[in-house]
This record gives structure tokens, C-alpha cells and sequence, in this order.
């Protein structure tokens, strides 16, 4: 696995798969206004490469952003499909190019990766990438997903069991960025541990005040990514809070990584708690309030 940290990392390592790809492309589109990308996915088509892009049935303020960029796909050559309606949201964020999966806690978007804390996972592990492909599938063609790899955390089939697993097996830390924890069961979970000796910090906000939790608003940038690490060995990138709407009745997509992430993850962690120290949490921006920069239309 290799991680993408934003704003670090930038463009680069999405522009570099898509130019680099000789079969296939697959892509999900929650909220998308970058014009390299879409002259990448444009240019893929045209050296013949099989580009197929699902793309959320609404978000909030740019649905007609989502239309628009339905068409300009569809002029490109790309095939494109539209998420069902029977989930409240479908806000995954994922991209299979030939054989590596990208697993992203960030949009496509200059907010999130111009101006936003977050991560992404890249990998070729076969079994994910599999897993990957089915969940693409099934939202393509609106068929029934089946969990069939625990790696893959996916809302609402397989979620809300995964991640209160990973918090359960917490022995020493946990270092958590999350714009605002309010689920009950995921609350309980963490009080749990911190009874059992384990450090737990967050990088954003708790509902209720937990003892023993001590949280800290992120300093210069905006706070966007889910993730959580576990003793240094183990961590979860994703889209989704630790809010009950996000593990119950939305799509969401995460992925639990290995030891090398983990550790290149709890070192970003540390740097923003040392840079903002001394800020109490406060209101975080919510990706689901409309803002004119993550939902401007792609010129």
C-alpha cells in the first residue's frame, strides 16, 4: 500500500495513474472540478483505454455541477452510470486503474486537495483490488454488494462491525481525525478503551465530552479526512465520520491499511497535534454544506 497525503502530495499521483493506464479506468464521482483530471480521463479514452465513471445521483449544491460533468464524460467517450437513489448519499471516493485500487478520503475537488488535511491508499493487492471491482459493479448496475474482503470498509454493508473492531482491539493509542464523532455505539466503544488504559486523541470533535479523550481543532487547514490509527500498526482512511448516518444509511468507502501506512499516518498526525496546540475543538466544516469552491463546475 502507498499513501497520498494532501495537501502534500497534490494532483500528482491521480494525474500520473491515469496517464499511466493501458486497460481500464474506473472511477467514483462524488464531487469533481479538476480540469487535469478530466483532460487525463479524456486523453485515457483516446489511446483506448475502457474509462467507466460512476457518479453520485446528487450532492448537496452541485447536483447540476454532476449533470454537467455526465455530459462532458459522455462526449469523451466515457461510459457513465448514475448511482441509485436508496441510500440518503452515495459519498465514496474510489478509482481502479488496470490492476491498483485508489481508496480516497478526498474529492476531486481544489478545497480538498489544495486546501484540506487528508489521505488516500493506493494498491495492487489482488484480493482488494477484487473486492474493489465488485463494489463497483454492484453500484454500477445497481445489484445487492456482498462484503467478501474486511480490508475493504464499505457503509452501510460492512462498516459500523469493522470499525468498532478496529477501535475494540486498541492495546495502547488511538489517534483519531474526525470532523465530529456522535455516534453512540462508536462513543461507547472509545470510553471502553480509555477505561482499559488506552491513549486516545482526536483531531476534531467529539459530541459529548468523553474523560480521558483530549481533543484539538486542526491548526491552517481545513479538516476533512477519516482516519483512525491504531498502536502505530494498523489505520482506516476513509470517507466516513463515526457518525451513525455515515456507518448506516449512506455509501461510504474505506480501506484498513498495513504497518508502514499506519506509521507514515501517525506522524502526520503528530505534526498537526504539535501545530495545534492549545486550540480547543471547534465548529469543522462539514463536507456536506454547500461551498462555492468544492462545487464549481469544471471549465
Amino acid at each position: 500500500m502507498k499513501l497520498i497525503i494532501q495537501p502534500d502530495d497534490g494532483l500528482n499521483p491521480l494525474v500520473r495513474a491515469l496517464r499511466q493506464a493501458k486497460r481500464s479506468i474506473d472511477i467514483v464521482v462524488f464531487r469533481f472540478d479538476r480540469k487535469e483530471l478530466e483532460k487525463a480521463i479524456a486523453a485515457a479514452v483516446a489511446r483506448g483505454v475502457t474509462v467507466r465513471a460512476l457518479i453520485a445521483h446528487t450532492n448537496r449544491g452541485g447536483e447540476r455541477n454532476l449533470r454537467k460533468l455526465e455530459l462532458r464524460l459522455l462526449e469523451a467517450g466515457v461510459t457513465v452510470a448514475r448511482t441509485a437513489d436508496d441510500l440518503t448519499r452515495y459519498h465514496g471516493k474510489m478509482m481502479i486503474v488496470d490492476d491498483t485500487v485508489y481508496v480516497l478520503g478526498f474529492n476531486y475537488t481544489g478545497l480538498d486537495i489544495e486546501r484540506s488535511r487528508s489521505f488516500g491508499v493506493s494498491s495492487s493487492d489482488k484480493r482488494l483490488v477484487k473486492e474493489a471491482c465488485s463494489l463497483f459493479m454492484a453500484d454500477s448496475t445497481r445489484q445487492p454488494y456482498t462484503p467478501g474482503d474486511d480490508r475493504l470498509v464499505v457503509s452501510p454493508e460492512s462498516s459500523r462491525d469493522l470499525l468498532t473492531n478496529f477501535i475494540k482491539k486498541a492495546r495502547k493509542q488511538l489517534l483519531i481525525y474526525n470532523p465530529k464523532v456522535t455516534d453512540r455505539l462508536a462513543l461507547r466503544a472509545l470510553q471502553d478503551r480509555v477505561k482499559a488504559g488506552v491513549e486516545v486523541r482526536v483531531i476534531g470533535k467529539i459530541d459529548k465530552r468523553l474523560d480521558g479523550v483530549e481533543t484539538r481543532k486542526l491548526a491552517d487547514l481545513r479538516l476533512h479526512v477519516r482516519a483512525i490509527v491504531r498502536d502505530g500498526s494498523a489505520a482506516f482512511i476513509g470517507s466516513q465520520s463515526l457518525r451513525k448516518q455515515e456507518l448506516d444509511d449512506r455509501r461510504e468507502v474505506g480501506v484498513i491499511t498495513d504497518s508502514r501506512v499506519a506509521k507514515k499516518i501517525q506522524a502526520v498526525f503528530e505534526t498537526d497535534w504539535q501545530d495545534s496546540g492549545g486550540k480547543s475543538t471547534g465548529k469543522e466544516e462539514e463536507e456536506n454544506r454547500p461551498r462555492a469552491e468544492s462545487v464549481s463546475a469544471v471549465q
